[in-house]
C-alpha cells in the first residue's frame, strides 16, 4: 500500500523517468460480490441516475432553502447594527456597539459552521480567537475590533444574503419545475375535469392557444422533466459549492492564523526532537564512552600498581587498556558522526552519503546532482533522513540493491532512496518513518512513501533549499 504525507508531487519536482514515486499498481478499482476492494459497496446505476435520490442530494436542498432565512437574518442584523454603530461613532457609545455588532457575527458565524458540518459535511475549524491585550470591556473590545475573523464574519452576512437569494430561486424552480414536468402524465387530468382546458398551457392569445394535452406533448413534457430532475441535483451541488467556499474562506481560520498554528505545532515537534536526541546523546556517553573510559581509569591504576611487584602483568594490563582506549576512541567518534558529521561539513553530501551508503548492510548506489550546496540545516536534515532510510533498508527492507538520489528542483531539495525489497513499509503504522514525516514537516518539508506489499519501496523527500 502507499502512504503519503504532504501532497503527490507532479511533473515539475521529477528529473526524467524513474525519478518521481510510483503511480500505483494495479486496476484502480476491483469489484466482487457487489463491493469494492476497499469495503465500499457497489452501486448499480451511476451516480447520474442515483443522484435526485441520494441523501447528500437532499441535504445540499435542505442546506440552499435554510439560507435564505438564515441570509435574512444574517443581512438584516450586520446592516441594522453595523449601521447603527457606525452612527454613533461620533460618540463613545459608538465603538461598543459596533463591537457588539461583530461579535453577533461571530456568534452567528458559529451557527452557520455548525449548518455546514450538518447538512454538507464540510468540517471548518474555528477561527482565531480573541486575544485580548487585559481584562476587562476595553481590553475585549479592543480584540473584537482588531480581530480579522470579526470583520469576516461581518462580510460573510452581507455577501450571503444575495447569493442566498439567488440560489434559493434557482433551486426552488428547477427542483419544481422538474419534478412537476416528471409526473405530469399522473396528474394531467386535472385541467380538463377542474380548469376546463387540455393541459398546461405554453402560449395564448385572443386567437388560439397551445396546450400539452395529447399523448405524444404529454410524453415529451415528462422526458423534459427527467432531464431537469437528473441534472438539479448537480446544479445545485454546483450552487453548494460556492457556499462551502464561503463558509470556509469567511467563517473558517485564516491563513496566516492556520499557518502560525502550523508553526507552533512545528515548533513543539522540533523541540521534543531535540529534547530526545540529547537524552539519546547522554544515554550513549553514560552506557558507552564514558563507562569504558571509567573501567579503562581502573585498570590502568591497578596496573600502576603492579608495575613494581609483576612488570609482566602490568604491560598486559597496559596492553589491554589501550585496546579499550581505541574502543572508546571509535565510540566517541560514532557519536560525533551521530551528531554532526565532519565529512558532511568539509565535503558536503555526496561524500557524507556515499560514507553512509558504505556502512550499509547492501550495495547502495549513490548520486548526487547539486551544483551547490543548500543551507548547513538542510544539508544536516537531509543526511540525517536519507541515513535513516538505508537503516531502515538494512533493517526490514530484505533488499539486494539500493538507490540514493539527490538532486534540486528549482528551490526544493529532493531526495529519494529506493530499494528492491518486499515493500509493504508504512509511516502511517506509528514506525520510524511517521517520526521522520514530522520532521520533515516541521521545516517545511514533505515524505512521501510509495512501498506496495512484494515491493519496490521508493521514499522521497521534499526539502526546501534556503541557502
Amino acid at each position: 500500500m502507499a502512504t503519503q504525507y504532504g501532497t503527490r508531487f507532479g511533473p515539475e519536482h521529477g528529473r526524467g523517468p524513474g525519478r518521481g514515486p510510483g503511480r500505483g499498481h494495479g486496476p484502480e478499482h476491483e469489484y466482487e460480490y457487489g463491493y469494492e476492494r476497499d469495503g465500499r459497496r457497489r452501486h448499480l446505476l451511476p451516480a447520474g441516475l442515483r443522484a435526485p435520490f441520494e441523501g447528500r442530494s437532499w441535504r445540499e436542498l435542505a442546506y440552499v432553502l435554510l439560507s435564505l432565512p438564515m441570509g435574512i437574518l444574517l443581512f438584516v442584523y450586520a446592516v441594522t447594527m453595523a449601521s447603527l454603530g457606525a452612527g454613533l461613532l461620533v460618540t463613545f457609545l459608538g465603538i461598543p456597539v459596533l463591537a457588539g455588532a461583530l461579535a453577533g457575527c461571530r456568534l452567528l458565524g458559529v451557527v452557520e459552521r455548525a449548518r455546514a458540518r450538518g447538512l454538507l459535511r464540510l468540517d471548518v475549524g474555528e477561527p482565531e480567537p480573541l486575544r485580548a491585550d487585559g481584562r476587562g470591556v476595553l481590553a475585549w473590545t479592543g480584540a473584537v475590533l482588531r480581530s480579522g475573523a470579526s470583520w469576516r464574519a461581518l462580510l460573510y452576512a452581507l455577501v450571503q444574503f444575495p447569493w442566498a437569494v439567488f440560489s434559493f430561486v434557482v433551486a426552488v424552480v428547477f427542483w419544481t419545475v422538474g419534478w412537476s414536468f416528471l409526473t405530469y402524465p399522473l396528474w394531467f387530468w386535472v385541467f380538463p375535469m377542474w380548469a376546463g382546458q387540455g393541459g398546461i398551457q405554453l402560449y395564448g392569445d385572443e386567437h388560439h392557444s397551445v396546450y400539452l394535452d395529447n399523448p405524444f406533448e404529454i410524453t415529451v413534457t415528462a422526458l423534459v422533466g427527467l432531464l431537469l430532475t437528473l441534472a438539479t441535483p448537480w446544479i445545485v451541488r454546483a450552487l453548494t459549492a460556492v457556499d462551502r467556499v464561503l463558509v470556509h474562506g469567511l467563517l473558517g481560520p485564516s491563513r496566516l492564523s492556520a499557518r502560525v498554528v502550523e508553526l507552533e505545532s512545528d515548533r513543539g515537534v522540533v523541540v521534543d526532537t531535540a529534547a530526545a536526541d540529547l537524552r539519546r546523546i547522554e544515554r550513549d556517553l553514560h552506557d558507552g564512552a564514558q563507562a569504558r573510559l571509567v573501567a579503562l581509569a581502573m585498570d590502568l591504576g591497578l596496573a600502576k600498581e603492579k608495575l613494581a611487584e609483576d612488570p609482566r602483568a602490568a604491560a598486559r594490563m597496559v596492553d589491554e587498556a589501550h585496546g579499550e582506549v581505541k574502543t572508546a576512541l571509535q565510540e566517541l567518534r560514532d557519536l560525533a558522526r551521530g551528531i554532526h558529521p565532519a565529512v558532511l561539513t568539509d565535503r558536503g553530501l555526496d561524500a557524507a552519503l556515499s560514507s553512509v551508503a558504505s556502512r550499509c548492510t547492501v550495495p547502495v548506489t549513490v548520486e548526487v546532482d547539486l551544483a551547490e550546496r543548500p543551507a548547513p540545516a538542510i544539508e544536516g536534515i537531509a543526511y540525517f533522513t536519507v541515513s535513516e532510510l538505508l537503516q531502515n533498508v538494512s533493517k526490514h527492507s530484505r533488499a539486494r540493491s539500493a538507490t540514493v538520489d539527490v538532486w534540486r528542483s528549482e528551490d526544493r531539495l529532493m531526495l529519494q532512496v529506493a530499494d528492491d525489497g518486499h515493500g509493504g513499509a508504512d509511516a502511517a503504522a506509528g514506525s520510524g518513518l511517521a517520526g521522520l514525516a514530522e520532521r520533515l514537516d516541521a521545516v517545511d518539508g514533505i515524505l512521501l512513501v510509495d512501498s506496495p506489499a512484494g515491493g519496490p519501496t521508493r521514499v522521497t523527500a521534499e526539502l526546501p533549499w534556503r541557502r
